[in-house]
């Protein structure tokens, strides 16, 4: 009898090792083939069909993935379809659950449908607070529609008896500085304060971001200046939003010492800063310290990306710099970013005008997934 046990006993553990390792498998395979599914009709019932085992629905990257991509396409009843059929499952009594959604069609433009959604949480016994609530003025702020941000956040927190916290300042602000609104946004931060909300890296890089590129330098430097008061440690972005505000006051020196400042402190500049150089080069029509800064990015972790190309092969197409753009032009081709086919296109078209038919060729050779063409071939 004790044999029959241990022998019963061992299979069921083997069974149930078995089960548990199969589980995540299986989760994954769901996962690979709704990526790989090009239809996406097919998509969405495969999706709401893996949308049944308990494990899925907490793939928080699955669920943005897919909507994301359906939004993308404009594939807009689609989302409503795959984000509706989660309300009948018991998870939507839970606020972190329904949060998700409401932000899923924040991301695809659906603010309505989000409000909806966030309106009918207490009939599914879904008590809403400061997180759906985040979720709701995310939903708004990612359709655009900044004005029902403020109005909400000054009409929802009383009514259901909540306070705001750090995330529903940050997106306030937000919304304020994308209405063009600095003073009122630059207001909201005195309020976080009083409220005992110390603003943190997202409130100043918000506001750093809008108020450099804006030309409100001064103002910039005043939130820098507080930043660093509070002990908040400056980040790759908060230097970024400087460099493009020297940038844009053609404060070339003022630039190069920022980003001599940046290496001291151990912040390494990425291709966003080279870029924010580059561009203030192109300006100058200086052509040598352009070149430069394409070459530094060598040193950086990071690929250049389309912004980079654009900002630097028409300008070497125009200003003597042929032999570069042709150069960078196959560096276009080793890097696998996304790059608009006009802009290799002109190094061939430059090429050809300067009767150069060889290394168009080359170019249009090598270019094949651009579809490039020499001109007389249009």
């Amino acid at each position: 009898m004790s044999s029959l046990c241990r022998l019963l006993q061992r299979n069921f553990s083997t069974s149930a090792a078995a089960a548990a390792a199969a589980a995540p498998t299986s989760i994954r395979s769901l996962s690979k083939k709704l990526y790989r599914e090009r239809d996406y009709k097919l998509l969405v019932q495969k999706f709401k069909k893996a949308s049944e085992v308990d494990r899925f629905r907490n793939k928080d990257g699955v669920y943005e993935l897919i909507v994301r991509r359906l939004a993308s396409a404009k594939q807009f009843d689609l989302v409503q379809e795959i984000l509706e059929d989660q309300k009948k499952y018991k998870n939507i009594s839970r606020e972190g659950f329904s949060a998700r959604l409401i932000r899923l069609y924040g991301i695809s433009g659906m603010s309505e449908n989000a409000h909806e959604l966030f309106d009918g949480l207490p009939e599914r016994n879904c008590t809403r607070t400061v997180l759906s609530f985040n979720a709701l003025l995310s939903a708004y702020l990612h359709s655009k529609k900044f004005d029902m941000i403020d109005r909400l956040f000054k009409e929802l927190p009383p009514k259901l008896s909540f306070e705001p916290d750090m995330v529903s300042y940050n997106t306030v602000i937000k919304a304020f500085c994308e209405m063009g609104s600095f003073d009122t946004a630059l207001a909201m931060l005195d309020e976080m304060k009083k409220k005992g909300l110390n603003p943190d890296l997202i409130t100043f890089n918000t506001l750093l971001d809008e108020l450099y590129v804006n030309g409100r330098f001064s103002d910039g430097d005043k939130i820098w200046s507080e930043m660093l008061k509070n002990n908040v440690v400056p980040d790759i972005r908060s230097y970024n939003a400087k460099l493009e505000g020297l940038v844009g006051q053609k404060n070339m020196n003022g630039a190069l010492e920022l980003i001599e400042k940046m290496r001291n402190e151990g912040v390494k500049p990425d291709v966003y800063s080279v870029n924010a150089l580059i561009k203030g080069f192109v300006a100058e029509k200086n052509l040598d310290e352009a070149q430069k800064w394409y070459r530094e990015i060598a040193n950086t972790d990071y690929k250049p990306n389309n912004t980079t190309f654009k900002l630097l092969i028409p300008f070497l197409c125009e200003n003597g710099g042929l032999d570069s753009a042709y150069k960078v032009c196959k560096d276009i081709f080793k890097s696998g970013n996304y790059v608009e086919a006009s802009i290799p296109q002109l190094v061939v078209d430059k090429l050809a005008e300067k009767k150069r038919i060889l290394e168009a060729k080359k170019i249009v050779k090598l270019g094949n997934r651009f579809k490039l063409s020499l001109p007389e071939e249009k």
